[in-house]
């Protein structure tokens, strides 16, 4: 799968009944630059949506973004955990794994 940095496209659409993972991220954050590594290497495992919340803040407050890096995951178009920082690559496919 490609990871989709959001633009203008709706995101509710993206995840309508999918797993997914919303990954709320800034270019200038350090913590989202390490995550965003990671997700590049699992990026085949479950799509990956980025939205940057410079661009989107009406999207981060909706999904209560108050710290970043800042991961969704979904299932079947709903959130299905929250993990706020970093995390390396086992713990982010421990909870694909249980989403399944």
């Amino acid at each position: 799968m490609k990871i989709i940095y959001l633009k203008d496209e709706n995101l509710e659409n993206l995840i309508k009944g999918k797993n997914a993972i919303i990954d709320f991220y800034a270019d200038w954050c350090g913590p989202c630059k390490m995550i965003g590594s990671v997700l590049e290497e699992i990026q085949d495992e479950i799509q990956i949506i980025k939205v940057n919340v410079d661009d989107h803040r009406e999207l981060a407050i909706k999904y209560g973004v108050m710290s970043i890096p800042h991961l969704n995951f979904i299932k079947n178009g709903d959130i299905y955990k929250t993990e706020i920082g970093y995390r390396d690559k086992e713990e982010i496919l421990n909870i694909i794994e249980e989403m399944k």
